[in-house]
């Protein structure tokens, strides 16, 4: 190896495959009902799904000239917080004016249902009004979290989109906005758990902490006191504020069920079965390789943090710290490893942000295969997809401003290997014979494209999600104790109890997947206390009447 290796960490990861989503927002709907269905975070969206081209959720996110968040690099290669050092902080810390509004979000609303129930007798239809859920009073519907979904408005708002913009100075008048005519990909989001999370630098309080077991990033809820900086430092805008008790919340990468073993309420109900989850092994010294010179090797510097968990003196090293042997299979069996590292085709998001995000995406192909496809070529064919890749520069510069800071080279590189997939594959399926010339054409083996194509294809249930459990068993029954993400009434939001704030009736966080439920259900037995310890049912669950003593 290049360097020398003191120390080895694992860390829980996630790969999106953009071709597989339909915009469905299942994932969105399901996150929101399980962890920010209360008061105070009605605005809050751990997981979104945005069209692309779009503003996304807030509004332009991605212009950090205006929101400063993230890192940037110092004359002396260091690396700084771009909301400023800890002297700015420190004038800032009763104001914080660079972070989104509530209107760059949403107004959250509900309707006046009351008045459909109760509205007296009359010629004319009773109509449900909008009410906001802040004042209650009525409200005009101007934004929601999707509210371009499948570039509705497009022509309205699409030339605000900070990355449109970009293109539009490079480029001047020769790209036209008519990206309904050759490509939209929808691109969902969660918080990236990064190895270098500038929230958790913003945080004066150090609320923002990093689990030394497998990174998810998390709010320490007692800490929290809100001032409001991480909203600030994260340039995903995914840090959200409670405006009813006050604090920080964020995606918990669902880190009860993950300590089961269990995939996160996102993956678990994705229609289009997109997302995999796994561990892998980095060197934890190296992440200050965040700090290179140019925002174009940061995808090759975040790679090489990435460790080969088949080298031996990655195991020697991860054994002697501790690492469960179950730990070290599981790394390499990972498919996330698999796709960012063996076969190179998963591309981490806004690298230029230089906080090592830990979801990553597959860019979609399905653009190009639908503009060929429109104009009547045979979508399918290699010689038509590699031209069309060439071709289309809008869409592949666009891809490239968003996973590897403007290097077209490798997102075509990507584009390319998929493609090649495509029509090897076709010819295996209609029995034309296998085409190894394909393979070599993109660099890889024909025994190499059939392998990534059952990952990204076909890929069962254990292949996509391969999570070791925790180890710590009690550790997680403690954590059960101490999580505030949940209803009115749960913890960090409910009354003082007997010993002081937070100290009251324990919420369980842990979700019953469907298919444990289902299992559950069939099972020639019926299920002991103990397994049901834990667990809440999505399909019956009422929050409410847990709340209750």
């Amino acid at each position: 190896m290049a360097r020398k290796l003191k120390r080895v960490m694992a860390h829980v990861g996630m790969v999106m495959n953009l071709d597989k989503c339909i915009g469905c927002h299942t994932c969105s709907v399901t996150c929101k009902q399980a962890w920010t269905n209360r008061a105070g975070t009605e605005y809050v969206w751990f997981n979104n799904v945005e069209t692309r081209p779009g503003l996304g959720y807030p509004r332009r996110y991605e212009d950090q000239d205006k929101w400063r968040g993230g890192w940037v690099r110092t004359a002396s290669g260091g690396l700084k917080l771009r909301s400023g050092g800890r002297f700015q902080k420190l004038l800032s810390i009763f104001a914080s004016p660079v972070q989104p509004e509530l209107d760059d979000y949403y107004e959250p609303w509900t309707y006046d249902y009351q008045n459909l129930i109760s509205a007296p007798l009359g010629d004319d239809f009773p109509v449900a009004r909008p009410k906001s859920l802040i004042t209650g009073e009525d409200t005009k519907i101007t934004w929601s979290a999707n509210w371009d979904d499948s570039l509705g408005g497009v022509h309205a708002t699409g030339d605000t989109d900070p990355i449109v913009q970009k293109l539009r100075e490079q480029a001047n008048e020769q790209i036209k906005f008519e990206y309904e005519k050759s490509f939209m990909f929808f691109l969902p989001r969660i918080c990236e758990h990064c190895l270098n999370p500038s929230c958790m630098a913003s945080c004066p309080s150090g609320a923002i902490y990093k689990r030394a077991e497998d990174g998810i990033v998390l709010v320490d809820q007692d800490r929290c006191r809100g001032w409001r900086q991480c909203i600030t430092g994260c340039p995903y805008k995914k840090i959200y504020f409670n405006h009813r008790s006050g604090k920080a919340e964020k995606c918990t990468f669902c880190y009860p069920r993950i300590e089961v073993g269990l995939p996160t309420v996102c993956s678990e109900t994705c229609v289009g079965r997109l997302r995999y989850l796994g561990i892998v092994l980095y060197d934890p010294d190296a992440v200050t390789a965040a700090a290179v010179a140019d925002e174009k090797d940061l995808y090759e510097a975040q790679m090489d943090l990435l460790l080969d968990p088949n080298d031996p003196e990655v195991i020697a090293l991860a054994r002697a710290g501790g690492m469960p042997e179950d730990w070290i299979a599981a790394a390499q069996r990972s498919p996330i490893y698999a796709l960012i590292k063996h076969f190179k085709v998963a591309l981490p998001l806004h690298p230029e942000y230089r906080t090592m995000p830990m979801v990553w995406y597959i860019p979609p192909l399905s653009p190009v295969v639908d503009h060929l496809a429109a104009q009547g070529h045979d979508a399918e064919a290699a010689g038509n997809l590699f031209g069309a890749i060439d071709a289309l520069r809008i869409p592949v510069t666009y891809l490239a401003e968003l996973f590897t800071a403007g290097d077209t080279a490798i997102v075509t590189g990507v584009l390319q290997k998929l493609a090649a997939m495509r029509a090897y594959m076709r010819g295996v399926t209609l029995g034309t014979g296998r085409d190894p010339e394909l393979a070599a054409a993109v660099g890889m083996t024909p025994e190499a494209l059939e392998q990534m194509y059952r990952l990204l294809a076909i890929a069962k249930y254990d292949e996509r999600y391969v999570i070791p459990k925790a180890h710590h068993e009690e550790a997680h029954n403690l954590e059960e104790l101490a999580c505030s993400l949940d209803f009115e009434g749960g913890p960090g939001m409910y009354e003082s109890g007997p010993f002081g704030e937070a100290s009251g009736r324990p919420v369980p966080v842990a979700i019953e997947t469907y298919t444990a439920l289902k299992a559950r259900q069939q099972a020639e037995e019926a299920a002991s206390s103990d397994q049901l310890q834990n667990r809440t049912a999505l399909l019956n669950w009422d929050a409410n009447e847990d709340a209750k003593p």
